[in-house]
């Protein structure tokens, strides 16, 4: 039990509040009695607020149930149903025409296009991976990928054939971005002083060891290096291009990470406050040796007339709060209450972010004295509208000006959706960000409409009416709203860190619809989906795409009407979903581990995070709800899905098996998370999770 001490009536952890006082308030000089006056002030008035925005959540579930069961049996009548949910402020009238106001952007969001990294906070390793992955090393990508169409490398050293395609690979994409004057090809070059670009405005300078280019915005560092194994072996001397990749990434502190109490939190904010101070470091073993990874310095380099300047060396950073429904132990009210956990990140990781905007950290991560905050699972313009008012007070709270904590909002729940334009009108000074994703999307739309009749299978909503429109109409009205060259605009995960060859198939597509960045998996994503960047100008697809189309095709509800599945099919979905489903899960409870590549029922690994538990559950929910399935078959598929699970992990030592284990926290969550699943709020897997987690963390 984490002991506690008392601040202004509120009681706080004391390891928490001890290093709020101690590494951030004091480098601040701000006065702690007066800064825990503020925010107990702030409890007073926003923890209420946020009970009641939840209260509504739940109160409009209920209509939306009872309306859909009243009707039963019946065809769904498109228009009274929309009619129904404006009368019951579901939807909200449009805000009319207006325009974003947002301000102080660095351009890493507003004017550049490139690729997105999220990471878990709680694992200081993979955040510092995160944060350098500003620049990647083209040849490593290939050589080390299925991205490059050749045969793998062989073991054993370095593969000179193997190291020849990638070099091959190289010059296609210099060939393409950096044309060379007279249509000569990069492939003979005879080394850095013959580079003569068909377009010499693209060369931006040279480095200590190459030269400097530039595409849609975008630089990328021809290195000559003759020493090298892969210099040695090149015509030119060329050692390797290193693109500029990951421009900005998310510090996740919500469906990333298990963290349950005092202690997950104080190591997030304190991972956070190590990237903002810049002198986080993490020691791993490798090879036999151990290694300190710390945060990359700038780069350097000279420019045409022989100034010296300088490139960002890291990711610009964003901290994912987490939403308004859970509490956490770390602060109790004074009635004893646990304080709403998306106000304590609100103002622990502004305060922390302070820092930065006064000038007080290693590097600087905005060069425009702005903090960037990621809000997700927001409902609908008035929660949108709470976490404006949330940030103007923490401004207050800490003396920043108006507006310094900017917000992404992610639409990732049915009423933003059908709401789009009122949400961002609700932020619209200091909105930066909005994206789409498919996995929470679908677990509220179908704990939206659960009530309705059982759902398609998953593959099937993938080219669903409902999903193609929240796909364009997030882009559209994102634009309506002039978030281009102000804001971004992003599209959802590739999942898949181990099909690379794929990603470069099908991510370009989320360019052509109009993102300005997109979600990888890993800093060698990151490092290959830059090249999309290179091939399309997004500005450019922005300017020609359609105006918002209606919501009629949004609203449409996925059901499965009509679909008459073998017993083959039913088992199928079922597994697929309960594979996945435990995979994840057993990691969350027993290892809080709440981000990894966990293999899926075809043994392929997926980037999972909590948004794969809220839709498996809300899916054998839904088809429990309505007979699809039975609670035998359910519990039969848990118990098989177990064995796979535990075979899948057999080479982890700290795995705990899940056959024979029935009664262990992991396999107990995992059948709450679905019988219990109608009952849960909006869908959501975390009362669950933190539930069973804080069990087992007790032993």
């Amino acid at each position: 039990m984490t002991d506690m001490t008392t601040r202004a009536g509120v009681s706080i952890a004391l390891p928490l509040a001890t290093f709020l006082e101690k590494e951030v308030l004091a480098p601040l000089g701000r006065d702690a009695d007066a800064f825990w006056q503020g925010f107990a002030a702030l409890l007073a008035e926003f923890a209420p607020k946020n009970r009641a925005l939840l209260a509504k959540r739940e109160e409009l579930q209920a209509q939306i149930d009872a309306w859909h069961m009243e009707r039963a049996g019946k065809p769904h009548d498109a228009a009274a149903y929309k009619a129904f949910l404006t009368e019951i402020g579901y939807l909200v009238p449009e805000p009319g025409d207006f325009q974003i106001g947002t301000r102080n952007v660095d351009p890493e969001i507003a004017t550049m296009a490139g690729p997105q990294l999220v990471v878990p906070i709680l694992n200081a390793r993979f955040l510092l991976n995160a944060a350098n992955a500003r620049w990647g090393s083209l040849y490593d990508a290939f050589y080390g990928t299925d991205a490059l169409d050749a045969p793998p490398a062989r073991p054993g050293g370095y593969d000179e054939a193997r190291g020849a395609a990638v070099i091959a690979r190289g010059r296609q994409f210099l060939d393409k971005t950096f044309p060379l004057a007279g249509g000569a090809s990069w492939a003979g070059l005879a080394g850095r002083e013959a580079i003569a670009l068909a377009d010499p405005a693209q060369q931006v300078g040279t480095t200590e060891k190459g030269v400097l280019l530039k595409n849609n915005g975008l630089h990328v560092e021809i290195v000559f290096d003759p020493a090298t194994p892969v210099g040695a072996t090149d015509k030119a001397g060329i050692a390797d291009i290193i693109v500029e990749a990951a421009l900005t990434t998310i510090a996740d502190c919500e469906d990333s990470v298990a963290a349950v109490d005092a202690a997950d939190k104080l190591l997030a904010y304190t991972n956070w406050l190590g990237i903002i101070r810049g002198d986080l470091s993490e020691s791993f073993a490798k090879g036999g040796k151990t290694l300190t990874r710390t945060l990359a310095g700038d780069k350097t380099y000279t420019d045409a007339g022989g100034s010296v300047q300088t490139l960002k060396g890291r990711s610009l950073m964003f901290v994912r709060n987490v939403g308004h429904l859970m509490t956490n132990p770390a602060i109790r009210l004074p009635d004893g209450s646990e304080v709403p956990e998306g106000i304590m990140d609100a103002v622990f990781t502004s305060a922390i972010s302070t820092l930065d905007v006064e000038g007080k950290g290693k590097f600087g991560n905005s060069a425009c004295g702005s903090i960037y905050i990621v809000k997700p699972k927001m409902h609908g313009p008035e929660e949108c509208a709470f976490t404006n008012h949330l940030f103007d007070c923490v401004e207050d709270l800490l003396g920043l000006p108006r507006h310094t904590i900017k917000v992404g909002v992610m639409d990732e729940e049915r009423r933003t959706s059908a709401n789009l334009a009122a949400c961002i009108h609700a932020v619209k000074d200091r909105i930066v960000f909005i994206n789409t994703g498919f996995l929470d999307r679908t677990g509220d739309e179908i704990h939206t409409s659960m009530r309705a009749g059982p759902m398609l299978r998953k593959g099937a909503m993938k080219s669903s009416a409902w999903l193609k429109s929240y796909e364009a109409r997030n882009v559209a009205i994102g634009l309506a709203h002039g978030l281009s060259g102000k804001a971004q605009i992003g599209k959802g995960m590739w999942a898949a860190p181990d099909l690379m060859g794929q990603m470069m198939v099908e991510k370009i597509g989320h360019l052509n619809a109009g993102a300005n960045t997109a979600w990888v998996p890993s800093p060698t994503a990151a490092t290959l989906h830059a090249l999309h960047y290179h091939q399309i100008d997004v500005f450019d697809v922005q300017k020609s795409l359609p105006e918002p189309m209606g919501l009629d095709a949004l609203l449409s509800i996925p059901l499965a009407e009509g679909a008459n599945w073998s017993e083959a099919e039913i088992a199928e979905e079922l597994d697929n979903n309960c594979q996945g489903l435990l995979g994840y899960v057993v990691r969350w409870i027993d290892q809080g581990v709440g981000c990894s590549k966990v293999p899926d029922i075809n043994d392929v690994g997926l980037m999972e995070d909590r948004a794969t538990l809220r839709i498996s559950s809300q899916h054998i929910a839904n088809w429990l709800l309505h007979g699809v399935v039975s609670e035998a078959q359910v519990l039969d598929s848990l118990r098989r899905m177990a064995a796979k699970v535990d075979a899948q992990n057999a080479g982890d030592p700290l795995y705990v098996p899940l056959t024979g284990n029935e009664d262990d926290a992991a396999y107990r969550a995992a059948k709450d998370l679905i019988f219990k699943g109608v009952e849960q709020p909006s869908g959501y897997t975390e009362p669950l999770l933190h539930a069973w987690r804080l069990k087992q963390k007790a032993g």
